[in-house]
């Protein structure tokens, strides 16, 4: 039973893991693909999804505002 317990904390853990790189995939993909847009426009929707993945916790708000820099980053020409 004990080994069972691990076996299921491991697939929990897996799974949530899977879902924040599912999340951060999603939005990264809607983000480049989006049409072209004044620079401000896509930081305020990048900042809204993400503060929305927080919402529902889908991410931490530590993960959010990183991946909001790196997005800003690329948005701005910073790579």
């Amino acid at each position: 039973m004990h080994m069972h317990g691990k076996a299921v904390r491991y697939v929990t853990r897996s799974t949530a893991a899977g879902t924040v790189a599912t999340a951060a995939a999603a939005l990264a993909a809607s983000i480049i693909f989006s049409p072209a847009a004044d620079a401000s426009a896509r930081l305020d929707g990048v900042h809204a999804d993400l503060a929305r993945a927080v919402q529902l916790h889908q991410i931490t708000e530590e993960q959010a505002a990183r991946f909001e820099s790196k997005i800003a980053g690329r948005i701005l020409g910073e790579a």
